[in-house]
């Protein structure tokens, strides 16, 4: 076996990426995602390489076949996430999440709404797996609703924010949801159930206290979410037989079917109901003359799978909402996981990850310390690293040889890192979810 290398070597490659990450962040703020942040990691990673073979810690063979067995590991997250892409677009495009979302807003009512503002946000959150496009949009129209009830600006965004990242947490169809459990291979339906233990007594004791809040106000002017509702109904052909759709991925969920089984059955699922019931919707996403009625539904049904999809429907914020990005939307979050499977992979052979780790080692006596040790390394990568996807990858990768000797199962270690990474990265005001929220809604982090 090679030899250890030194601690303070060990930590050079890190210091490096935290600096450089920290650079790209000033640059290019809330655009680091498309390729900055994957640069930054391979540049972090020639250091470690140089480093290892120079301090002779790895040979060029070790790096390419841990790369390899890294690269392997994640082969089939990235086809979940190129599914969870497809969902997104065949749902959205075929009325069952616009379905989801008119009801779900006609639950609003001025007395209740940090509360329902909260719970909105939660389930647009769970049917998109997107808690920046939920933030984005509904919660800019919820915003506005707020200040004509004179509610604190703080406590509105707060309840939106709350909602968006419970969803987040818990949706099969979030890229931070799949990340944290791919990486330690926790299977994502098992990390998500385990998840609640921890994440629906945190959700319940936040709606109280939205609710508390919220019990006394005055009434409201709500028209923008009349008007919302409106241009739902008039765009799409909405019914509650839609949500037989989710109903049936729900059931197949709870039967345990395969997480790749069930996207793709659901992909079907959502492509059909955008052919029997959206008809129209998919004559303008076509947009080619000289060719059959079923040419140019059938074109457009694989456009809203694997593309980009822009819809009219006379109301700004909403028009955001229902574009889709499709299977091409998730191949930034799939570079990035490349990208850090290398790093992971030249530290990992190098053998720096394990004198870093046996410094930690040290610290850690039992379960606590070892998933309060995981939780504050969660924490600490979100302010130095400003990116909760470099948290998460990172603070697995740290722990999960640990939790592997220590006979933990892997589901404690992604619920941990998913507990501290995801939920926080939102408080940093330099972090990319930070700025990325506080910008949309206009509202301090510190508030």
């Amino acid at each position: 076996m090679k030899k250890l290398p030194p601690l303070w070597i060990a930590c050079v490659p890190l210091v490096f990426l935290v600096a450089l990450i920290a650079c790209v962040v000033a640059v290019f703020g809330d655009e680091t995602l498309a390729g900055a942040s994957q640069i930054a990691l391979l540049a972090a990673t020639s250091v470690c390489i140089i480093l290892a073979l120079s301090l002779h810690t790895m040979t060029w063979d070790d790096f390419e076949k841990t790369l390899q067995e890294r690269l392997g590991a994640v082969s089939v997250s990235l086809i979940i996430l190129l599914l969870i892409g497809a969902l997104a677009g065949s749902w959205m495009v075929g009325g069952i999440v616009p379905t989801f979302i008119y009801y779900g807003m006609g639950l609003i009512s001025p007395r209740w709404f940090l509360v329902t503002s909260c719970l909105i946000c939660a389930l647009v959150s769970v049917m998109t797996g997107s808690s920046w496009t939920t933030i984005a949009t509904i919660g800019i129209a919820l915003m506005g609703i707020g200040h004509a009830l004179d509610m604190h600006a703080g406590w509105t965004a707060g309840a939106i924010i709350s909602g968006a990242y419970f969803g987040d947490k818990v949706s099969p169809l979030s890229d931070t949801t799949v990340l944290a459990s791919s990486v330690v291979g926790t299977p994502l339906f098992t990390h998500i159930r385990y998840m609640m233990f921890t994440t629906v007594p945190t959700f319940t004791i936040t709606l109280f206290i939205f609710l508390c809040k919220g019990l006394g106000q005055g009434d409201a002017d709500i028209s923008q979410v009349a008007a919302v509702q409106n241009a739902l109904d008039t765009t799409f052909h909405l019914s509650p037989w839609l949500m037989i759709v989710p109903v049936i991925t729900l059931l197949m969920i709870a039967r345990r079917i395969p997480s790749l089984a069930v996207l793709f059955i659901s992909v079907l699922m959502g492509g059909i109901a955008a052919l029997v019931s959206q008809g129209h919707l998919l004559d303008q996403i076509a947009q080619v003359d000289g060719i059959s009625l079923f040419e140019q539904r059938f074109r457009a049904t694989f456009m809203s799978i694997y593309g980009s999809t822009h819809l009219e429907t006379g109301h700004e914020s909403l028009n955001e909402l229902i574009a889709t990005r499709g299977m091409a939307g998730m191949l930034d979050t799939i570079w990035l996981i490349l990208c850090a499977m290398v790093f992971g992979a030249a530290m990992s052979a190098s053998r720096m990850v394990d004198s870093i780790m046996q410094s930690v080692l040290r610290l850690v006596k039992g379960t606590v310390s070892l998933v309060a040790s995981t939780a504050f390394t969660g924490i600490f990568l979100n302010i130095v690293c400003a990116d909760q996807f470099l948290s998460i990858i990172l603070s697995s990768s740290m722990f999960q040889r640990l939790y592997q000797e220590r006979g933990y199962e892997s589901r404690l270690e992604s619920r941990t890192v998913e507990d501290s990474a995801t939920v926080t990265s939102v408080l940093v005001p330099w972090n990319t979810c930070g700025m990325t929220q506080s910008r949309v809604l206009g509202v301090s982090t510190f508030l």
